[in-house]
């Protein structure tokens, strides 16, 4: 009897502890949000703002640091009010999270007002979000991302895709619904893989014409409708670089914007050593090779600045510690220093 007190006691201790978790409260408060019309309209009157112009963040520089404000409802009214046609436009923004306080958050574009006068305003600018990721401190770049990705994903989803009719979206942004249809359409994101391949002693990278000079990273591509995440790693691998695939392992997940909304699932895949002559796709590829552990060191401490030389030429670099194809990099380095 006493043991079945004692088990009865420690689940309704983690009941408690669970429903005291500040990211369950906070999950629960979010979905809330997204439920209750009235709830997210009174939350849009008190909550914070984060701006955007045609898709670019708004950020303000402190000496060395680019910084991306919360803009207050109060602020975001007395700035809106300087353009009568954008009135109502609060109603417009998206919900993107919240505060351990409760305090939600809202991203907003305000692409079709005139970018100077908040620019002046609010003594900062908007930024191209691909140079914006580099500059912002890590614990902002996922919000920024998945910010743009709802706003992006609102702004080509206004028509119902069966009846052409305008879609509307509910005041959290979590979903738009064609009244013509009764048709609910929800965010959604492509799988994306991204594949660090070793032949045990090096690991090949790669880059594409569009790449700044000098960077090289992973290889990556969409997953085929139907496929699973090894068939699209093997199936990547062979034909972005004609090598065959023996074994893999996944590494960790990671949301991305570009090009519109993807969740790259980064793995690690190995090929044999004596059949690793890269035959690459020149359609999709500029460049892709072997690297060695020493090359590989260097580069990650590499600044894409510090790459040229005197003749014209770069020196490889990586990307940044904010993208997964980094983070695969790292623990390759770390395994082969094992």
């Amino acid at each position: 009897m006493a043991a079945v007190h004692q088990a009865l006691h420690r689940r309704a201790s983690s009941l408690l502890c669970r429903l005291h978790s500040t990211y369950v409260r906070k999950m629960r408060y979010l979905n809330k949000l997204k439920e209750d019309d009235s709830l997210c309209r009174q939350a849009q009157a008190s909550g914070t703002f984060y701006l955007f112009h045609n898709l670019s963040p708004f950020l303000q520089k402190a000496g060395k640091k680019y910084l991306v404000p919360q803009v207050s409802a109060a602020d975001m009214r007395r700035i809106l009010e300087k353009f009568p046609e954008a009135e109502q436009w609060m109603e417009k923004s998206v919900l993107i999270g919240c505060s351990d306080e409760h305090i939600p958050h809202f991203a907003l574009d305000l692409g079709a007002l005139e970018k100077s006068v908040i620019e002046s305003e609010l003594q900062g600018s908007f930024t191209d979000l691909r140079k914006a990721l580099f500059v912002v401190d890590g614990k902002d770049s996922p919000l920024l991302a998945s910010a743009q990705s709802l706003l992006r994903w609102h702004d080509s989803h206004q028509y119902c895709s069966k009846t052409g009719q305008p879609t509307q979206k509910n005041p959290a942004g979590s979903k738009r619904v064609c009244q013509a249809s009764g048709i609910t359409y929800y965010p959604q994101v492509s799988p994306v893989v991204i594949t660090l391949v070793s032949d045990g002693s090096r690991c090949l990278l790669a880059r594409q014409p569009s790449f700044p000079p000098g960077m090289f990273t992973a290889l990556s591509g969409f997953c085929d409708m139907g496929e699973s995440v090894e068939e699209a790693v093997r199936r990547e691998v062979a034909e972005e670089v004609g090598l065959e695939v023996e074994s893999l392992r996944y590494s960790a997940s990671q949301h991305w914007p570009f090009p519109s909304s993807s969740l790259m699932l980064g793995c690690h895949a190995l090929v044999a050593a004596q059949q690793a002559e890269i035959s690459m796709d020149s359609l999709e590829l500029e460049e892709a090779r072997w690297f060695g552990l020493e090359e590989i060191v260097e580069g990650l401490k590499r600044e894409p600045r510090s790459s040229k030389q005197d003749d014209g030429s770069f020196l490889p670099w990586f990307p940044p510690k904010q993208a997964i194809a980094h983070q695969l990099i790292c623990e390759w380095v770390r395994q082969q220093s094992a």
